[in-house]
């Protein structure tokens, strides 16, 4: 079976991340990192332009598995973990299996020690890492010791001064081996210290921002660049690290559901490093929601075949699901210590959840997107619709608006070739209507879609889906008969009592607005796709019309007011509101404001 790439793309992030191409029999072939993982991956199927061996890894691929990280460098260590775990055919394969560098701050002395370290992590301290370069963490280092001057020396060295080394000389140091600091001092340097490690100075960071702009102003541009490079080495730094953190043995599991299909991705954390990935696909029929999938799952995951001998002391969840205590209690007797399944965590423990959640969610909608999937999809709702053949284009609106502002109509539309269609999608700003006449808003939306579509601007659908009950419909049918629009078939789609998911009816418009209880499930999830989908985009354009309009001043728009103006007015009286009760003499006494400006501003505010 051919790996389908074009379905699988269509749905990929550009987020960063890692990818593990696999073989028919689940063997990792080969792992990458990506700064863009759309892009990334895509060049591996291009049609020219691959080496002889790139194209048999090609060949063998039957799936890919992806993890979102938040950063490139994330990705980066990942990949470094994942390599050593698996061993891929087609990496190459590093003998010398160094680890990533780390600064370790030995802040249980009584005059704490700054160094850069590799290695096991075995000294009592606090380590900050990993970082993907030896050169960054040095330049980190060089800038930390001019600015708070903690000693960097061996502990040899350090106890057997009896005065100050040359550090102390060029400022880089306060002496604390002959104790020409106080140790309240010295710890105040080293809380700010650690502070910085942890990303937590954003204040020192805004400092020195200004002294660069301060001395780009003055022309010290050598100055300036110091700052900036100073910024850049201690941003690096700042970044937090969630690949490898802490200390812990920990299975992160995380699941999605969507139309019907589900998605579980685990993250295998051991020793405080992220060893492995894996996701799953489970048919779960009944379950609807993630705890309803994880309570089914996790315990076949871990009682299955005589459980595993690497059980970790936690298995962290994004969602509470019944029976969890009843498994850590099996599983606890089983091995005979404490295992804790937890879903309220904090601190890089969230950020590892967050990070399994979004990768099982990205995998997912690159299964619906599948073509095998999708064209049952389309057969069940032939089928479900009494149909002679397979419908090949769907469209769906939908409307957003807060409290009828900034109304925005949605249009997508899906095929039963490709998924959803983003190019062929259409937003309309919907205007001179009665603020929340939905009614009026789906009108307008389907009269400027198809009088556009009768002009040949693109193509007629087969279906036409309305999120709503009768009243939608008959609007979408009544402007469908004014235009002349004919061969495309009208269905709402009414929300049961409960307005859960899956308890949905169909209303066929055009045969008298006949009831559809039952959908087959593969028809109705098809449905509830499209559905979700134009609500997804409508809320994204009124979200972007609303934050657009509340961003605009009340001074834009205003004859003889330009970019000058607005700015001596705001200066003058502190803000719009003030400029709203200013009277025409009032305005009058703003440098650059003439009489007729004066009035123009006051008629405008005061029509306002």
């Amino acid at each position: 079976m051919a790996f389908d790439h074009q379905s699988f793309l269509k749905s990929l992030t550009q987020r960063p991340g890692i990818y593990q191409m696999l073989d028919g029999e689940g063997q990792v072939l080969y792992v990458g990192k990506a700064k863009n993982l759309k892009n990334r991956v895509s060049s591996y199927f291009r049609n020219t332009g691959l080496t002889v061996k790139t194209a048999a890894l090609v060949k063998r691929i039957i799936s890919i598995d992806v993890t979102v990280t938040e950063t490139e460098t994330e990705a980066l260590i990942l990949e470094h973990n994942l390599i050593k775990q698996y061993r891929p055919p087609f990496n190459i394969l590093m003998r010398d299996d160094k680890s990533y560098p780390y600064i370790f701050l030995s802040d249980k002395d009584r005059w704490p020690r700054l160094s850069f370290h590799r290695g096991p992590k075995k000294a009592k301290g606090t380590y900050f890492g990993p970082f993907p370069s030896v050169h960054a963490v040095r330049e980190s280092m060089g800038f930390l010791q001019k600015t708070f001057k903690v000693r960097q020396c061996e502990d040899v060295f350090f106890k057997n001064r009896s005065r100050p080394c040359l550090q102390y000389q060029i400022k880089r140091c306060t002496a604390p081996c002959v104790e020409f600091v106080t140790p309240d001092d010295y710890a105040t340097d080293v809380n700010l210290t650690r502070l910085y490690l942890d990303g937590k100075a954003d204040k020192i960071l805004q400092k020195l921002e200004e002294e660069m702009d301060a001395a780009a102003i003055e022309l010290k541009f050598e100055k300036a660049a110091e700052h900036r490079d100073q910024i850049a080495a201690l941003r690096q730094v700042q970044a937090q690290q969630m690949i490898e953190k802490g200390s812990g043995t920990i299975d992160i599991v995380a699941g999605a559901v969507s139309n019907g299909q589900a998605c579980v991705h685990m993250l295998y954390v051991r020793q405080g490093r992220i060893l492995g990935s894996r996701s799953y696909y489970p048919k779960t029929p009944l379950a609807e929601e993630v705890s309803e999938l994880l309570e089914e799952f996790v315990p076949q995951l871990y009682l299955d075949g005589g459980g595993r001998p690497d059980l970790p002391k936690e298995i962290l969840v994004n969602a509470q699901f019944e029976g969890a205590q009843v498994l850590t209690d099996a599983l606890s007797q089983r091995i005979g210590r404490n295992i804790e399944i937890r879903d309220n965590v904090r601190g890089f423990r969230a950020k590892w959840l967050e990070l399994a959640q979004r990768t099982a969610e990205q995998n997912l909608a690159g299964k619906l997107a599948s073509k095998q999937t999708l064209q049952q999809r389309f057969e069940s709702l032939r089928d479900t619709l009494g149909l002679d053949s397979t419908p090949e284009r769907l469209e769906c609106f939908d409307i957003s608006h807060s409290s009828g502002e900034a109304v925005v109509a949605s249009c997508v539309v899906f095929d039963n070739n490709s998924g959803a269609l983003k190019s062929d999608y259409r937003r309309f700003n919907i205007e001179n209507i009665t603020g929340g006449d939905d009614y009026a808003a789906m009108e307008q939306a389907i009269r400027r879609r198809y009088t556009r579509l009768m002009k040949g601007e693109g193509k007629l659908p087969d279906i036409l889906l309305i999120d709503g009950g009768k009243g939608q419909i008959g609007v979408a049918k009544s402007v469908l008969s004014d235009l002349g629009v004919v061969g495309v078939m009208t269905i709402g789609v009414a929300k049961g009592t409960t307005r859960k998911p899956g308890m949905e009816t169909l209303i066929l418009a055009d045969q008298n607005n006949k009831v559809v209880a039952r959908p087959q499930q593969a028809a109705l999830h098809l449905i509830q796709q499209i559905r979700d989908e134009a609500h997804r985009f409508a809320i994204t354009g009124h979200k972007a019309r609303r934050d657009k309009k509340r961003r605009i001043s009340s001074l834009e728009g205003i004859p003889g007011v330009g970019p000058t103006r607005r700015r001596d007015l705001l200066k003058h009286f502190g803000g719009v509101g003030e400029v709203k009760k200013a009277s025409v003499a009032d305005l009058m006494k703003v440098d650059n404001i003439n009489k007729k400006v004066a009035e123009a501003i006051y008629g405008a505010l005061y029509n306002d």
